[in-house]
């Protein structure tokens, strides 16, 4: 027996994959998002000023912070709760043996999922009008968006939106716990880019994805909130159900960017 629990404790390094899949993807949150922090008063990438920033949003970053770390507690809560029901107990050696295309194709899976899941609940969260007022409204309180704001909910909409979403992807995809890791610490650093505030040179994101930085800008702008409710990876669900609006960079005057709509799209 005692070598038996020696095995458990060292099998994954003495943290379990498990543990791991749930405090990784919160630690890379607080990380990146310090990262972009720092890199906030680079005023000749930023979609808004920080004027902008400081006088327009509705709500403070002590708020936003407490929030935050709110909806983490409940996804961590979720994620134990969801590895010990569905009993992700799996041996590291049978998880080492995937091969990288099994492990591509999961990821493409729990991206699929968690895209799907999070376009038709954003999109219903905005068109309810009760939903939109006492549930969705709290995170449009970041009118202009940055980086540790990116999970600010209010909290049944995280655990609606993003934690059962990310359940879903785990489950669907089959992946393990310990390929968990990877596809929710990527998922969270994608996260945290959309919501940054700033259009950097060199960024992988903007030249991969449709679905960036100044794409979720858009959305969060008064004439942009009826459109691009896609997050957090593709543009697809936008596309094909008629709420893409699509956008182009302008300088602004005094530095920065600035995110425009191309077409009268936001009259109709």
């Amino acid at each position: 027996m005692g070598s038996e629990n020696i095995d458990q404790q060292t099998r994954g390094g003495y943290v379990s994959d498990e543990v791991l899949g749930t405090f990784i993807p919160i630690i890379v949150y607080w990380v990146y998002s310090g990262l972009y922090l720092m890199l906030g008063g680079m005023d000749n990438y930023r979609l808004h000023s920080q004027k902008d920033e400081d006088e327009k949003n509705l709500v403070s970053k002590k708020e936003v912070v407490k929030g935050v770390l709110l909806q983490q507690v409940v996804q961590a809560a979720v994620a134990t709760l969801l590895f010990t029901i569905t009993g992700s107990d799996v041996e590291s050696d049978g998880d080492q043996h995937a091969s990288i295309f099994v492990r591509g194709i999961q990821f493409l899976v729990a991206m699929f999922m968690l895209d799907t899941w999070q376009y038709f609940m954003h999109r219903y969260m905005h068109q309810n009008k009760f939903l939109y007022k006492h549930i969705h409204s709290q995170h449009h309180r970041l009118i202009v968006p940055y980086a540790f704001g990116a999970l600010y909910n209010h909290p049944l909409e995280g655990l609606l939106l993003d934690t059962i979403g990310g359940a879903l992807a785990f489950l669907v995809s089959g992946m393990s716990p310990r390929t968990s890791i990877f596809f929710f610490s990527f998922a969270t650093i994608k996260t945290v880019d959309d919501h940054c505030g700033l259009w950097l040179p060199g960024n992988l994101f903007h030249t991969i994805f449709k679905n960036n930085s100044a794409y979720h800008d858009i959305h969060h702008q008064l004439y942009g909130t009826k459109f691009n409710y896609s997050q957090p990876f593709f543009v697809t669900w936008d596309r094909i159900l008629g709420t893409y609006m699509p956008y182009e960079l302008e300088k602004r005057r005094g530095g920065g960017f600035e995110a425009k709509p191309v077409n009268d799209c936001k009259e109709h």
